[in-house]
């Protein structure tokens, strides 16, 4: 059935404002209301300082809005958005432009608790996860969704309880390079069970929306969106949880690096000057943040001809390694370009899944130690040792 946006509407007016007077509608903080088949996606206005404080308000805004006709998701950001400053709200109307002394990111219910905050959010630990890894590129196409799941199960096979989350809100990997699929099921306190594959606790958008459907959201969207598969998700117990994260340097990837503890970065490239001028910028804003960098993968290494055995080095070769020793970060190893390994990536088979006695799932197993190693050393330092 389609969902009626009123419907939506007259559910979330129900849902008191942050002084427990007036309703979020009507206060003008609600904003970028979507609707996209059963789910429904908004934000609501809140300064950043105050997120924390305020998550009861985003619950309730998320329970009101599924209980209007057809919706069976809801999808909720709280966000200092751009629209609710310039005085726009959801329901067409307008509020009066905030006086000289009210702040651009505070809505005027809560300018009082603004003020009476300060600091930003800490980094809260997410529950049962020993350490969250992020691996990143500074661009696509450099095959860091194949690096991040093979690195995931040469880290399972260690004998370490493993998730991976596809943070890649726009171009989800992980339903089709693990095989899986199915909507995860909520379970008490609207918690997300995760999918199974291979031994792997797996989060995906692409779980949720089907593979050829496009995401049109905007960015405070895709925060929230992150947040939730990260935090209102039961991992249950793991030892690490591997983030694949989306390319580049923007929204998503600071939010992750500011907001979540990682434990420390790993950044695939190819070898070529291109990516790995990308490469530098991924890993820039790691350290900006203090995020230790574990190392460098260098994906696309060379090419070893399966008929003659010639190498080609259709990418260069020793860029990525060149780089590392450069700029002072460990070298984690090379993946050769190897049509084995993109053949079972594209059957939903990962290489060190199908040929684990193959040289290619040797090569995953052997970079999966050094981040173990460097992971723990990092832990070492933090602790003073």
């Amino acid at each position: 059935m389609v969902i009626e946006a009123d419907n939506v509407l007259a559910q979330l007016r129900r849902v008191k404002g942050p002084e427990l007077s007036g309703n979020i509608v009507d206060l003008g903080l609600l904003s970028d209301l979507v609707i996209e088949g059963d789910k429904v996606v908004f934000s609501i206005a809140v300064p950043a300082q105050l997120a924390a404080q305020l998550e009861p308000l985003r619950a309730a805004a998320e329970k009101a809005a599924c209980a209007a006709e057809g919706v069976a998701r809801a999808i909720v950001t709280l966000t200092a958005a751009q629209a609710l400053r310039d005085g726009a709200t959801a329901g067409g109307a307008s509020r009066p432009a905030p006086r000289a002394d009210q702040a651009d990111d505070v809505p005027p219910p809560m300018l009082g608790r603004a003020r009476a905050q300060a600091g930003p959010a800490a980094k809260a630990p997410v529950p049962g996860i020993g350490a969250i890894i992020a691996v990143a590129s500074g661009k696509g196409g450099v095959g860091k969704s194949t690096t991040s799941v093979n690195l995931a199960l040469a880290l399972a096979a260690q004998g370490l309880r493993i998730g991976i989350l596809d943070a890649d809100i726009y171009g989800p990997s992980m339903p089709r390079l693990l095989r899986v699929s199915g909507r995860p099921d909520a379970g008490a306190g609207n918690i997300i069970e995760p999918l199974m594959a291979y031994g792997l606790k797996v989060m995906s958008m692409g779980f949720m929306v089907d593979e050829e459907e496009p995401m049109i959201w905007r960015g405070p969207m895709v925060m929230q969106a992150l947040t939730q598969m990260l935090r209102e998700v039961n991992w249950g117990e793991l030892d690490m949880l591997i983030v694949d994260m989306p390319p580049g340097t923007g929204d998503a990837q600071l939010t992750m690096a500011q907001s979540v503890p990682l434990a420390g970065a790993v950044i695939v490239s190819t070898p070529q000057d291109l990516a790995l001028i990308d490469a530098r910028k991924g890993l820039n804003m790691f350290r900006r943040v203090e995020v230790p960098i574990l190392g460098l993968i260098e994906n696309m290494s060379t090419f070893i001809c399966p008929d003659c055995g010639s190498r080609h080095d259709i990418f260069g070769h020793g860029g990525a390694r060149d780089e590392a020793a450069r700029i002072g970060v460990p070298f984690l190893g090379e993946v050769p370009l190897e049509m084995t390994i993109r053949a079972h990536s594209d059957h939903g088979t990962p290489v060190v899944i199908a040929a684990p006695d193959g040289p290619q799932a040797a090569i995953y197993r052997d970079i999966a130690a050094r981040v173990r190693d460097r992971l723990g050393h990092e832990t070492r330092m933090a602790a003073g040792g």
